[in-house]
């Protein structure tokens, strides 16, 4: 097997959907020798901030000396960046072989006439090898989707659990009300562990509080109103919090300063299970932090941000940011969203603030809502609106659009496509200055 063969491989295993539960996922791992067993882990759950807390916490634990892993989903510039150690993605070589001994396993199980793994349980056992080759001290896990039933939950070793902020998302798998949705997230929570999660909706908050309890899980609250001394940017942010004055990071958002609360409060927890980190390496940690895609600008003439808003809270979010970083701008937004996505209540949300909207469809994904579909719903809300054949002619017709002084490009929705969107804002900026 080669590297062509094994993402032909992953890519006609993707072809048979998603399953939830974990039957399927502790077979294959059993196969493969439980190699999660041989691992510690960080679990994070949550709608939104997963990747960023995420980002946060294992850019801190890599400042301190720590071979960190991560695994995250969905990624943005390429198929390998899913699985990282030390921020490295995985090799093709790293890759291939893993995949040939998953490929192998999931054979044996095709052979008992036993359940057979969906593509992420399969790209989840492959990092799961990865890790335990590459001696990870610690690995910071992602979940999917929920938390309960997703395949990341077949851990067991896990040193602290993380919820980040929790609203309503994927509903047709995870329920219809905060609670429902509160209890699969919470279902990561292992017993007798220590569980940091952010100030949650009182519905949310009183679900976790129930589940740490019956885990005897000590729960810390990171709760982003009791940060101080707060400076908002577009290039730099600053806070107080948790006894620490001064505070930067890089990333842009309002929301990102709840993220980073709550890893600060997660890095206080990992102190007190003995990890090694001092305030400095806390402080260099948070302010080297990258995680683009999140309120990221990726040019500055016209400014052109971009954020993976596609849901209610997390558009709410962006109205939040738009407010406070954008306020009297003239906004030209370009937006793409998955078909099984509440896309109506992120255009309502967005829309007093947008002047004109491009719709895409997100290329290459099934789920995909096509832009004429979506640009139909957004005519109701915002009073100019065209749907785009391309990403590239959506780029191109953005620029021309911000003709004023002041302009702002704003590409939100599903993060599926903001990859491929920067790497086209880069080409169209690159032809134009030859």
């Amino acid at each position: 097997m080669d590297y062509t063969e094994a993402r032909a491989y992953l890519a006609e295993a993707a072809k048979s959907g998603s399953v939830l539960g974990l039957e399927a996922m502790r077979a294959l791992l059993s196969e493969l020798g439980d190699p999660q067993d041989k691992l510690k882990f960080i679990h994070i759950a949550g709608t939104n901030g997963k990747g960023s807390v995420l980002a946060y916490v294992s850019t801190i634990l890599k400042e301190a000396g720590y071979r960190v892993g991560r695994y995250i989903s969905p990624t943005l510039f390429s198929y390998r960046e899913r699985i990282q150690v030390n921020e490295i993605y995985i090799t093709k070589e790293a890759l291939t072989e893993h995949t040939f001994r998953v490929r192998e396993a999931v054979g044996r199980m095709k052979a008992a006439g036993n359940p057979l793994p969906t593509v992420f349980e399969i790209e989840t056992a492959i990092a799961f090898l990865y890790f335990v080759q590459e001696d990870c001290d610690i690995v910071v896990l992602e979940t999917g989707m929920g938390g309960d039933t997703d395949a990341t939950n077949a851990v067991q070793t896990t040193v602290l659990e993380i919820l980040t902020s929790i609203s309503m998302d994927h509903m047709q798998f995870l329920g219809n009300s905060l609670a429902e949705i509160a209890a699969h997230k919470a279902g990561i929570i292992k017993p007798d562990t220590v569980v940091v999660s952010a100030a949650q909706e009182p519905e949310a908050m009183r679900v976790i509080e129930e589940i740490a309890a019956g885990q005897r899980a000590q729960l810390r609250i990171a709760d982003a109103g009791r940060a101080e001394e707060v400076a908002y940017g577009l290039f730099a942010q600053r806070f107080s919090c948790g006894g620490y004055k001064n505070l930067e990071i890089r990333l842009a958002g309002t929301y990102q300063i709840a993220n980073a609360v709550v890893a600060v409060e997660a890095v206080r927890a990992l102190q007190e299970l003995g990890f090694r980190i001092t305030e400095e390496q806390l402080r260099q940690g948070l302010a080297k932090t990258v995680w683009r895609g999140r309120f990221t600008v990726i040019c500055d003439e016209p400014l052109f941000i971009v954020d993976g808003a596609h849901n209610r809270g997390a558009a709410e979010q962006l109205r939040e940011s738009i407010k406070t970083y954008l306020a009297g701008r003239r906004i030209i937004a370009v937006c793409g969203v998955l078909k099984d996505k509440e896309y109506e209540a992120v255009l309502q949300i967005t829309a007093p603030y947008i002047d004109r909207m491009i719709t895409i469809e997100t290329p290459d994904n099934p789920r995909a809502l096509p832009a004429e579909e979506l640009a139909r719903t957004a005519q109701k809300y915002i009073p100019h609106v065209e749907a785009a054949e391309s990403l590239a002619q959506a780029v191109d017709r953005s620029f021309s659009a911000a003709d004023r002084e002041g302009d702002v490009i704003l590409a939100f929705g599903s993060l599926s496509y903001l990859g491929e969107m920067i790497k086209e804002t880069e080409k169209w900026r690159w032809t134009r200055k030859k």
